[in-house]
């Protein structure tokens, strides 16, 4: 029996591939006109029904997934589902050229691959909130990933051992908390209170510590590589044998800090102030840079070597 479907409301009945579904010619053409759905009952074309199936129109196709293609059409609604599944709709979606859902499918796919890079954060910063109200806070092994973290209150928190990788600590008052062995590569302090705190043996590498209040700090064995402390206060700080290859200095006021045995090779010290700091078995030797010659006078206690070093008026 062959019959032209032009009135909206119009039951249909389809078949897709065994799996049989009942709409109206409307859902099929309203949200998608432009699609193969919408193009077959918008009554320019005779669709051909089974008399053998009980006026059931058949469409070759996987069912699985057609209730979500027909939600989609009444409701405009995109499904919550594992990814295996969102690519075997997208396929269909292809196929039935319903070009919102393929676009809206697209969003999702995108969006659950953000998420899974986020490496499972086990807490947001509004639970940090919550925490820190409490009188200790421990954040001990935990991933925070990413987490914006700025402007809080976080002092005396213990972050020891945390992955603190790409963490936004910008304007933090992290005054005495304890990041030991933390692995906070990439991560932003820029202009952080981290007065007295502990970084011993935390990686760091590529952090942005700019302006930051590192006074007395303890940096001992951290991993310092690439970090930025242009601007900050590193007086009293404890760097003993930190490495700051390629770290940039510039600026910053080192007065008193202890750098004994530190790596700074191709650091940029300059206008960095180093009075009074404790540079023993530091390689400091005989750099002369853009006409600056700075020569200081060995003894049981100092043995510098100045070489690959940016040192244009840096205080001895």
């Amino acid at each position: 029996m062959n019959s032209s479907h032009g009135v909206s409301s119009s039951i249909v009945r389809l078949n897709i591939g065994g799996k049989k579904f009942s709409t109206t010619v409307d859902t099929l053409t309203h949200r998608e006109p432009e699609s193969m759905l919408g193009a077959m009952f918008s009554g320019r074309h005779i669709v051909c029904q089974e008399e053998s199936d009980k006026g059931y129109i058949f469409i070759d196709r996987d069912g699985k997934h057609f209730r979500h293609i027909l939600n989609w059409l009444r409701d405009g609604v995109i499904p919550i589902l594992k990814d295996s599944d969102y690519l075997e709709l997208l396929r269909e979606a292809e196929y039935f050229q319903l070009l919102g859902l393929i676009d809206g499918i697209k969003v999702a796919l995108s969006c659950k691959k953000k998420d899974d890079e986020e490496l499972g954060t086990e807490l947001t910063r509004i639970d940090i909130i919550k925490c820190i109200q409490s009188e200790k806070v421990r954040f001990r092994g935990v991933n925070l990933s990413g987490l914006d973290l700025s402007k809080l209150d976080l002092s005396f928190v213990d972050f020891s051992y945390a992955c603190l990788k790409g963490v936004f600590f910008s304007r933090a008052n992290l005054q005495c908390a304890k990041f030991r062995d933390v692995d906070a590569e990439a991560s932003n302090f820029h202009n952080a209170a981290l007065r007295e705190c502990e970084f011993t043996g935390a990686n760091l590498r590529g952090a942005l510590l700019a302006g930051a209040n590192l006074q007395s700090a303890n940096l001992q064995d951290a991993c310092l590589i690439d970090c930025s402390f242009c601007g900050a206060d590193l007086r009293s700080a404890h760097l003993q044998t930190a490495d700051l290859t390629n770290a940039n200095l510039e600026g910053a006021n080192l007065e008193g800090a202890n750098l004994k045995g530190a790596k700074l090779y191709n650091a940029n010290l300059k206008g960095a102030n180093l009075q009074r700091a404790y540079l023993r078995h530091v390689n400091l030797r005989d750099a002369e840079k853009d006409g600056v010659s700075v020569q200081i006078e060995e003894d049981s206690c100092y043995t510098h070597n100045l070489v690959d070093m940016d040192l244009i008026g840096a205080k001895f």
